[in-house]
């Protein structure tokens, strides 16, 4: 998951777009609306994750042991999805007290849940340069940090080897701003390791877990924009590399935190990229979507009208390639959003964003029956 100032700008874009997304999508979502019933609090006569697999895709989730706790998000998580996303409890912060130690036990909690409940599990992130733990800065130094990978990647990998759909090895690796040939970031891992790092990691997730699918994840690449291209190119740069050294990354992960009024979104330059990706062989995964509602508009209807198209306008285009094998929601109802509990760029106006499928009472929403129709249209796998 990606950090907050980066995430978004969006929050400053104007509604300008707005109802051009709402025409786009609007025909497509009254084709179907009868099936969300009265009130939108009947809709899971198919479930999104039975749709899905009738294409032969995963539909999926990222939920908290926290969230989980809740018996009606609970419900609805079961209901819905068929993979599941710790939100934290697979990152370095929480699994690392101290250099010497793991703590599983939130990462089991969420793989007994998963099993519980004939999910798959999807592992969030072995290499990241945030959510490190305090005590991480004044112990890796470039005599000690490949190594200190190198125990976490084994351990970690090692401990949930052939319970894993897939990983996400490494976690946001570009920053193409900090001006290197490479489009890598400048970051801790790429300090005191080098950019090496990655290659170091797939290596050895994959001698820890040869049945994973392990990723790639990135943000920021979606839109029509010179830094989304820019970064874009970057991206498609290094995993050539990697793949001519046969270094074993099998997916790459699109987070997809997405602005629904953004008037650069989607676009030919994003699906070619798409195209170029799944060229090389790689499968694609989308990781963590949603789609925030920063405009100045007091109508949340029709706020949620827009969230709604540009799901299926966004959707038509990712599942259009076969190489897509999951789509991840990150959350499913208005209650449990990132967005709406302690995001650094809450609306102006105070009210809550519409980002997700289902409401904060978990009543499905337009963008339920949207997600809906863009499953049914999709090619099967």
């Amino acid at each position: 998951m990606i950090e907050g100032l980066n995430r978004r700008v969006f929050l400053k874009t104007a509604g300008a777009g707005a109802a051009g997304c709402l025409v786009l999508g609007q025909a497509s979502l009254q084709a179907g609306t009868a099936r969300m019933g009265s009130g939108g609090d009947d809709p899971v006569s198919t479930p999104l994750k039975t749709l899905a697999e009738q294409k032969g895709f995963l539909y999926g989730c990222e939920a908290t042991l926290s969230e989980l706790s809740d018996p009606p998000y609970k419900a609805l998580v079961v209901s819905q999805a068929d993979l599941l996303v710790p939100g934290l409890a697979l990152k370095w912060d929480v699994l690392r007290p101290t250099p010497e130690t793991f703590d599983f036990s939130q990462g089991d909690w969420n793989l007994n849940f998963a099993r519980q409940n004939n999910m798959k599990l999807r592992g969030h992130t072995l290499v990241w340069w945030d959510a490190l733990p305090k005590w991480f800065k004044g112990y890796a130094t470039q005599q000690n940090a490949k190594q200190l990978m190198l125990n976490h990647i084994n351990t970690v990998v090692t401990h949930y080897a052939g319970k894993m759909q897939s990983w996400d090895v490494i976690n946001e690796a570009l920053l193409p701003t900090d001006n290197r040939s490479d489009g890598l970031r400048n970051s801790i891992w790429l300090q005191l390791v080098g950019p090496d790092f990655i290659e170091t990691a797939f290596r050895a997730a994959a001698a820890a877990d040869p049945q994973a699918i392990l990723c790639w994840n990135e943000y920021g690449i979606e839109n029509e924009s010179d830094a989304a291209e820019t970064k874009r190119q970057a991206f498609l740069q290094n995993l050539r590399e990697l793949r001519k050294r046969n270094v074993p990354v099998h997916a790459i992960g699109i987070q997809s935190h997405l602005d629904a009024t953004d008037p650069k979104f989607p676009g030919e330059q994003f699906n070619r990229f798409l195209h170029q990706v799944s060229d090389m062989g790689l499968k694609i995964i989308v990781s963590e979507l949603d789609f925030a509602d920063g405009a100045p508009d007091p109508d949340v209807n029709h706020r949620s009208q827009v969230v709604a198209a540009k799901y299926q306008q966004y959707l038509d285009i990712v599942l259009k390639h076969r190489s897509t094998i999951a789509i991840v929601s990150w959350g499913l109802s208005d209650k449990h959003t990132w967005l709406n509990n302690g995001y650094r760029f809450p609306r102006k106006d105070g009210a809550p964003f519409v980002p997700l499928p289902f409401d904060a009472n978990m009543n499905a929403k337009p963008a339920w029956q949207a997600i809906a129709r863009s499953f049914e249209n999709a090619p099967p796998r």
